[in-house]
């Protein structure tokens, strides 16, 4: 292997990216590290601690001290350019229950060997391992790993099998040759997910369901959280024994207290941390030793608090994660499960919430107690309620794959402030969203201001959260304004199906309140379509003459409830219409409950295939009767509230309605040549890519470029001028010289005797205000067209965030811009440019001619390719690019490149 090569190898791992803190099967976390010259020992001891059988299947033979001494100081000490090991920790002392190697026996294959502790055999460990140091050997340019396994050893064979590479066996005698190349295919990745899965919903069984729980810091006093937590466990009837812990009591709150978690007598799966600050590390400690499987620490003063805090937080992560535990939290305010069969309340809250099939994850501690207030407001039943709070271990993504799993669960919502990792939870928001519906908040629309940025993708991107909005949008995910429209919103989609469409019908018994519910529902991109003659037929023959019957159906103030029973059913028949919204306002005569039941018998009449809301105009709120027992409709205040809840829900059902979004694949690229243009320019230092490298890198990705040349001085630029024959721009390059319009860097349509002068023009004009050029780029007119711009951002924890918009120098200005992160399928690509306000320019505005909207996606799904595969690109704009008739042009295009950190190991928390 050439360590040169190695070394301008974009992407490359390096040391200080392979350490990890991984979670086993059973939920449990341990931490995979390099071997170091000091785990000699520890690696002998490993060796000593397998069973004879395990050792013999590592050795192929039985060994003595001798020989185990020789090889832990070999594995201890690998020559760096031939071997690399991992080793997997646990305990505070570090001790090893897996090591896992590679050796090379070629310049692109080496000889891989793992070994587990029989303790943890069986745990997903092997896997882990095995899918790290291919990931190691890939980024070093080591194609293919080889190893050779006794033909008894069917723990061997059975990672190997089920890690998704694609393995060759070949029987030879007394062994079994294994083969298979290192990079990560789709299969491999899948698996892999699918053992994260496994583990999150275990780490989670102990904090949702679990068997016992300790309350550290229990209280005698009512009103104190600790005292709120012990009493609200015992009130909820947790279906396990409850144990409080308190030096200073014998009984808390008539039952048994322990002075110390230690001297619980039976085993302890949860145990919430309610003591000052100052106490939680070594409560935290006592817990561990206790082998408590889950620690709940709702006491505050960590990371929220500043350095000292999360240096606090740090150790107390690192104290669980020796002991194999998990935490939630610091600076929480508990959970619940409604279960009947668990009935769990760690929560210092005033009242449990009903029992429902919602999930509702906070990371808002004061939050989460509203919430549950509201909920119980609105009968809106939880299944569970987590509060997250600094999210040191715990964090949503745990939560959605086990909520994606329990069966208690049909609607998961998240209040968040922040993402730990946004692209891991797109891809498992992406699953879980098609079986149950996520709705969140994301706080912080309105950042402070604009990150510095050189690009004009760049400003447009970091001008509001709309990075947010992308990953939500590509996931799946329902995101609300408010926490009132996420109940909104709820309410609606846990007991009714998404609509399958934007038409909606509304129904009312008077005319205000249908315009209101109109006009919010067209607002939020919804259609109101006139009904059928059909329909309007039928409603004719069951309503009063003065009623309208188009849409919005009036039926006047009048309307009894046997006309609401019958212009529900009659209106949701009909094929135009894909939901309903139905609004009652008391009058005199009707009763609100005789309405409510009607409107129930009245959606029976069209099954459960579109959903029905309701507004009650009225101060009594909302009518019981509409939650029958085989049918539940919602019901709302206000029109607006129905019609954007509804909104809300629709694109929601779009985005069910298509099929997961599959990358775009491009087969006439030159990955190999555009890797080396970058890796070069990181190799000198350089951020911006030179003029002629910009030009060499879109070509490997096919994106079309006009023809152009650079040129030293003016003669040459006249010359190059000569060589393009026909009218040219000419372009000053200078350093720092990036938005070249509003420096006045650029002269068009120029005839080639006349580019001599205006560079020498430009030269003098620019040395004067202090940015001399160092070259110039003449390049060919384009034809023309409409100006578009194609860009990319590298957000550092989204990861490449693709923009596409009117272009030009109003890009900012106009601010017309659809954004979305990678990677891209080309229906991605076509909504882009479908959803900007200047497409009807593209299409052939007020008889203007239509223009290839083609080409354009097809530059959009090039850019994306080109940045997903190549990280380190930090920013690019293509601005403008000029869409024509038939084809498209770049005509200014700049790229700049930064050092990007590697994707993480797998399994990595």
């Amino acid at each position: 292997m050439d360590p040169a090569r190695e070394a301008s190898r974009p992407g490359v791992l390096r040391s200080a990216h392979f350490e990890a803190d991984v979670v086993l099967r059973n939920g449990s976390t341990v931490r995979v590290r390099p071997v170091r010259p000091e785990d000699e020992a520890r690696l002998y001891a490993f060796y000593r601690g397998l069973s004879d059988r395990s050792r013999a299947l590592r050795f192929f033979a039985a060994v003595g001290e001798p020989m185990l001494r020789k090889e832990a100081a070999r594995e201890a000490n690998p020559e760096p350019e031939r071997s690399f090991g991992l080793v997997a920790t646990a305990g505070r002392d570090e001790r090893i229950i897996g090591h896992a190697m590679y050796t090379l026996t070629a310049d692109d294959r080496a000889e891989v060997a793992f070994t587990i502790a029989d303790e943890c055999q069986g745990q997903g460990l092997g896997t882990i391992l095995l899918g790290q140091l291919a990931q190691v050997a890939a980024t070093r340019g080591i194609g293919a790993f080889e190893a050779l396994v006794l033909p008894h050893n069917e723990q061997m064979l059975a990672v190997f099998r089920e890690s998704g590479f694609p393995v060759q066996l070949q029987p030879a005698p007394g062994e079994i040759r294994v083969r298979f190349p290192t990079e990560l295919t789709r299969a491999a990745l899948e698996r892999f997910e699918q053992r994260e899965w496994t583990a999150a919903a275990s780490a989670l069984q102990a904090f949702l369901r679990p068997r016992s729980v300790a309350v550290i810091g229990a209280s005698r006093r009512r009103g104190t959280i600790g005292g709120e937590v012990l009493h609200n466990l015992l009130a909820y009837e947790f279906q396990g024994p409850v144990y409080p812990v308190n030096p200073s009591a014998d009984v808390v709150q008539s039952v048994r207290a322990y002075p110390v978690i230690e001297e619980v007598p039976g085993p302890v799966d949860l145990a919430v941390i309610v003591v000052p600050v100052e106490h939680v590390l070594t409560v935290a400690e006592a817990c561990g030793r206790k082998g408590v499987r889950a620690l709940v620490v709702i006491s505050a003063g960590f990371a929220e608090t500043g350095e000292a805090g999360k240096q606090r937080q740090a150790a107390l992560l690192r104290i669980c994660r020796a002991a194999g535990m998990r935490l939630i939290g610091p600076n929480c305010m508990g959970l619940v499960n409604t279960d009947p069969e668990v009935r769990l309340n760690a929560t210092f809250a005033p009242a449990p919430p009903p029992t429902g099939r919602i999930a509702f994850m906070s990371q808002s501690g004061a939050l989460g107690l509203a919430v549950m207030d509201h909920a119980s407001a609105l009968g809106l039943g939880l299944s569970s309620f987590v509060s997250v709070g600094n999210k040191a271990d715990i964090s949503g993504n745990d939560l959605i794959r086990y909520w994606e799993a329990d069966p208690n669960t049909n609607v998961i919502l998240l209040y968040l402030e922040s993402f730990g990792n946004p692209r891991k939870f797109k891809r498992i928001a992406q699953r879980v969203g098609r079986r149950k519906p996520i709705v969140a908040v994301k706080s912080g629309r309105s950042p402070a201001g604009a990150r510095a940025t050189g690009s004009h993708t760049g400003a447009l991107i970091a001008a509001s959260d709309v990075t947010v909005d992308a990953l939500f949008r590509h996931a799946g995910v329902i995101r609300t304004d408010t926490l009132e429209e996420m109940f909104d919103v709820a309410s609606l989609i846990a007991h009714q199906p998404p609509p399958r469409g934007r038409q909606v019908a509304i129904l009312t018994n008077a005319g205000g309140p249908g315009i209101l519910c109109a006009d919010a529902a067209e607002a939020e991109g919804l259609a109101i379509p006139v009904l059928t003659a059909e329909t309007q037929a039928a409603l004719r023959a069951v309503l009063p003459p003065e009623a309208t019957v188009t849409n919005p159906v009036d039926m006047i103030a009048s309307a009894t409830a046997e006309q609401y029973r019958a212009a529900t059913g009659i209106v949701g028949r009909d094929p135009n219409v894909d939901a309903l919204v139905v609004i009652f306002i008391p009058p005199v005569v009707t009763r609100p409950e005789d309405v409510a039941r009607a409107i129930v018998d009245g959606a029976r009449a069209f099954g459960r295939e579109k959903p029905v809301l309701t507004v009650f105009m009225q101060a009594r709120g909302m009518p019981k009767e509409l939650h029958a027992a085989d049918l539940r409709i919602p019901s709302y205040a206000f029109p607006e509230d129905a019609a954007i809840a509804l909104a809300r829900a629709a694109r929601y059902g779009e985005w069910l309605g298509r099929p997961p979004p599959a990358a775009a694949q491009l087969e006439d690229v030159r990955r190999e040549e555009a890797a080396a243009i970058v890796a070069a320019a990181l190799g000198r230092g350089e951020e911006w890519l030179s003029p002629d490298e910009v030009g060499g890198l879109l070509a490997c990705y096919g994106l079309p470029l006009l023809e152009q040349r650079v040129a030293a001085t003016p003669e040459a630029a006249a010359a190059a001028a000569a060589e393009l024959d026909g009218e040219v721009a000419l372009k000053a390059i200078a350093r720092g010289l990036l938005h070249k319009t509003e420096a006045g860097a650029v002269r068009l349509a120029l005839a080639p005797g006349a580019v001599a002068s205006a560079a020498r023009e430009l030269n003098e004009r620019l040395a004067a205000a202090g940015t001399a050029p160092s070259a110039f780029l003449v390049q060919r007119m384009a034809p023309r067209g409409i100006e578009m711009i194609v860009g990319v951002a590298h957000d550092a924890q989204f990861g490449p965030v693709i923009a596409c918009g009117a272009g030009g120098v109003l890009v900012e200005l106009l601010k017309d811009v659809a954004v979305r992160l990678t990677p891209l399928s080309r229906g991605d690509a076509e909504e882009m440019v479908r959803e900007l306000k200047t497409f009807p320019l593209l299409t052939g505005y007020r008889g203007g001619p239509a223009h290839d909207v083609n080409a354009l996606i097809d530059a959009i799904l090039r850019v994306a390719a080109l940045v997903d595969e190549l990280p380190q690109i930090a920013e690019l704009d293509l601005n403008p690019i000029l869409v024509h008739e038939r084809g498209a042009s770049i005509v200014d295009a700049r790229v700049r490149v930064a050092a990007a950190e590697p994707s993480p190991l797998l399994g990595a928390r």
